[in-house]
């Protein structure tokens, strides 16, 4: 039976989605203990709690897949997932250290709106709607910026000590950004395999309909949520 992307998109995608209104930017019950319980500089212990926070970042890869989806130039991806990890290093750091709150369910909302765009952007739908194609590098720098937002306003929740507190969010920020290193090295690979094949050209319409709806369903979720919480 040959593979075909396209029958198990759908469900993969949706699948994560539901999961990240549980996970998404979340931090494990544990992990959180572990957070507000350190004390001093625990550099190696962050490190590895920014990484894992991105491999259940659902949301975060939904947005990268989209990202890298017609990239075929390591220059490009490079480029491109950099303005998303500076983005979203700034806001984390800034958040955090700052005490800047925002609404989560609304920063969460706009994430999945990210999600929206790229799968638009790569659609082609502003240029035949608008007639322009918007700039992607500002619109991925932007987004990232509401991604680092999104995880800020949960680890604002913590009691986090302040002693070595800036250490330690800046390790769990490269944890992070290493976590995100790892997850796209495994995206590459899966797309890389995936556009050799015939299937790519006449699939690949319907994976980036299926991110869309995938981001829209993030929308309503945190709309949702936030309605009932005012």
């Amino acid at each position: 039976m040959r593979f075909s992307f396209s029958r198990v998109a759908g469900p993969i995608m949706l699948l994560s989605l539901f999961a990240a209104g549980a996970l998404a930017h979340g931090v494990a019950e544990g992990d959180a203990q572990f957070m507000q319980q350190s004390s001093g500089t625990q550099l190696l212990p962050f490190i590895y709690l920014g990484a894992k926070h991105m491999a259940t970042g659902y949301d975060h890869l939904l947005f990268l897949v989209g990202v890298i989806f017609f990239l075929y130039r390591m220059k490009d991806v490079g480029l491109y997932v950099s303005l998303f990890a500076v983005g979203h290093s700034v806001t984390l750091l800034y958040g955090v250290l700052s005490g800047t709150h925002v609404n989560p369910y609304l920063v969460d909302a706009i994430i999945g709106l990210s999600v929206v765009y790229k799968a638009l952007d790569n659609l082609g739908a502003f240029k035949v709607w608008f007639g322009v194609q918007p700039d992607t590098r500002a619109a991925v720098l932007i987004f990232g910026l509401f991604h680092g937002f999104g995880l800020a306003t949960k680890l604002q929740d913590f009691a986090l000590p302040e002693e070595g507190l800036v250490a330690n969010i800046i390790a769990f920020n490269v944890g992070v950004e290493i976590g995100q290193i790892l997850a796209l090295g495994a995206i590459l690979i899966a797309m890389d395999a995936w556009r050799r094949s015939h299937a790519f050209a006449r699939q690949a319409f319907g994976a980036n309909v299926l991110l869309m709806v995938a981001g829209f369903v993030l929308v309503g979720y945190q709309l949702t949520g936030y309605l009932i919480e005012s």
